[in-house]
Parts: structure tokens; sequence; C-alpha cells
């Protein structure tokens, strides 16, 4: 049973954000949300085989991978199991460790014993699901979504009804939040409505965290979700990182989901009385109410929350 590893995309990001960026193992781990000891084995395969950033770049997928890796074997040339996939079984309903040991055995006749087996899962697992309380640094994150509450505009020559989505980005350290109208969630509104909260805020994070909408993640994951290359290229170009929250992990985009909820209960509240015939009279009218919005004493931080 081979053991996987992260994607060669990923590996590329930790050489990018350590050559380039000059980031520590540790702040590598906290954006790429992956494990210190992770980055830091990566870091040291790429310095043992002479690869860096531009080398990386510059070959294949699979040429990086051989050079990186090795088939890893236990003592006595025994095979490891892929951790990952054993941790993910194990947590699905009445999978105990013994049935997976038992296909494990099948797959891998010379593979380790059960005491050895259960011994190296539990140091595994106690690397992994530990929950702690995220510390927001300022430049660090931005979050985006979209609210579930639309707002509606009046057609003035038909009446016809129309509504607009409302987009948010919110800043991780301060709580400094953009919204705007757009016709969509289609991908060029989707990234339209980023490079303008990125003038707003006045300036690049080194991540900004999605859900996962179609628009920017075309295939969830809860590993190495796919990014859409469009997005993927927007964040070349601005020199930032995309890492979609995790699915069924709400902590993972806490700060959206809050900001969403202070969009919806006091910015468009204060909208609902109010008609609307174009999109620009409502984002106008958004622009004048986000003023006040990020005056109010909520914020963590003094003085002006640029990048917070």
């Amino acid at each position: 049973m081979s053991r996987k590893h992260i994607s060669m995309r990923k590996i590329k990001e930790v050489l990018r954000l350590s050559q380039s960026k000059g980031l520590s193992p540790r702040a590598i781990a906290g954006i790429l949300k992956i494990g210190r000891t992770t980055v830091q084995e990566y870091l040291s395969r790429a310095k043992d085989a002479g690869i860096t950033l531009e080398i990386a770049e510059s070959i294949a997928e699979d040429d990086l991978e051989n050079r990186l890796f090795k088939s890893p074997v236990a003592s006595a040339g025994r095979p490891i199991p892929d951790w990952k996939t054993i941790h993910l079984e194990h947590r699905k309903d009445r999978v105990t460790l013994q049935v997976l040991w038992e296909e494990y055995k099948a797959a891998e006749p010379d593979g380790l014993s059960y005491p050895y087996f259960c011994d190296l899962y539990r140091k595994f697992s106690g690397t992994v699901d530990i929950s702690m309380r995220q510390i927001h640094k300022a430049g660090d994150k931005m979050f985006v979504d979209y609210c579930g509450q639309t707002v509606a505009i009046i057609n003035p020559a038909t009446g016809e009804v129309l509504h607009a989505e409302i987009f948010v980005a919110v800043l991780g350290a301060s709580n400094y939040i953009y919204a705007e109208a757009t016709w969509s969630q289609q991908l060029s509104d989707w990234i339209s409505s980023h490079v303008k909260a990125l003038e707003f805020f006045g300036g690049v994070p080194r991540a900004i965290v999605p859900d996962n909408l179609k628009p920017g993640v075309t295939r969830p994951g809860y590993y190495d979700p796919d990014i859409n290359p469009s997005y993927a290229e927007f964040a070349r170009h601005y020199d930032t990182t995309i890492l979609p929250a995790r699915i069924r992990k709400p902590k993972d985009k806490a700060k959206v989901e809050a900001g969403v909820q202070v969009v919806q209960r006091w910015l468009l509240a204060k909208l609902r009385h109010r008609r609307f015939h174009s999109l620009e009279s409502l984002n106008q009218a958004i622009r004048e109410l986000l003023m006040t919005l990020n005056d109010r004493p909520f914020r963590k931080l003094e003085g002006p929350p640029v990048l917070g």
C-alpha cells in the first residue's frame, strides 16, 4: 500500500512561500493548513534533492515527485500504510483498526504487526484533528463568500424585478468588510469582486479563503481541492494564495460567515425599504453604508484597518 503525498501543486506552494516569501515553516503550515513537520519534511526533501522553486516549476510533476520521494518502508523493509486513508476510514461508523489492519495485511502480507500498526496509527492521529483558536495576523488572510440574501432591482421601464447577489470580503485580523452587488455568482463577477475588494482594502493579503463555490473551486476535496484555472491565474497575478475552506469545517470560514451576518443584519437591513432601479445605485448605497459599518468599534486593531 503506497503512501500518499500532498499534491505537487501544494508542494510548489510550500517552496514559493519559503524561498520567494521567506516565510517560516510554522507560518507556511498556518497558511496552507498542513502540519509544520510536514512543511519541514518537504523543505528538507527539496534541499536534499537540490530542488529550487525555479526547478520545481520547470519540470513535469511526475519528475518532481520522483526526485522528491522514494518508496518509504518501515524497519525490516515493511511497507508503511497510507495513514491519511486509514484515518479517514477509521472515522466512519463501525470501522475498527482491526478491520483496517486486516485489509492492509491482505494487500501487504509482509506488513506491520497489529500492535505496531496501532502504535504508529496513534502517533499519526495525534497530529491531526486538533482544534485551536485561530489567530489572524494583519495582512494574512481575506475571507470571501456570498450572502444568502439577495436584493431586488426593479427595471423602471418594464417593472421587471431582478435580484442582485451580494459579495462579501472580510479581513481576518481587523474584521474590516467589503461588500458589493453583482448580477451573478459566475466566474467573471467572482473575480471582478475580488479585484475591487483588494482595491478597497488597499493591498493584497498573503492568502484568500473562499468557500467551495463553483466559480472558485472546480472540485472540492478534504486535502487538495482543485482551483478554477482562471481563479488560480488571478492569484498568481496578484502574488497571493487560494486556500479553500475545508468541507464541513465551519471554523475555516468563521470570519466571513460572521461578516455575511453583519452585512445582512445591519447593512442590508438598512436598505430594506429602499427601491433600486440599477445595480449602480444599489452599490452606491452599499458603499455609503460600508464607511459607517467599518467605523463601528468592533475592530481589534487601532488606526486605519488597511489589510488588517
